[in-house]
């Protein structure tokens, strides 16, 4: 890759603005539904399904046993809702309001814990 080329990917990644949200990761063989929030729901997949993938313990008990049993590919990663605002000191409180939210309209657990 040439000098001009990479500047202008690191650019281009700098002037990115991170997508704030709710999603939900949502097991299609149970029905269940496991919620969270983030600072930037656009990278937000990957690492999940990586920690799933290594079995990592930070998740959800009931997430880690139908990932086991019924494998990635009944698995589907779902945004609820991208939270916005223009005073981005905001953006955390409401966060957690919408959180709480969608986890009671969905009658879901949360991803973490």
């Amino acid at each position: 890759m040439d000098k001009h080329r990479r500047k202008e990917l690191i650019r281009t990644y700098k002037e990115l603005k991170p997508n704030p949200g709710i999603f939900a990761v949502r097991c299609k063989a149970t029905g269940q539904a496991w919620i969270a929030s983030s600072p930037d729901l656009d990278s937000r997949q990957g690492g999940v399904w990586s920690q799933l993938r290594m079995g990592g313990n930070r998740f959800n008990p009931s997430l880690h046993a139908a990932w086991k049993q019924h494998g990635e590919e009944a698995f589907a990663f779902e945004v609820l809702e991208e939270v916005r605002d223009e005073n981005a000191l905001l953006i955390p409180a409401l966060l957690k309001e919408r959180l709480v939210h969608w986890r009671k309209e969905l009658g879901a657990a949360a991803l973490i814990g």
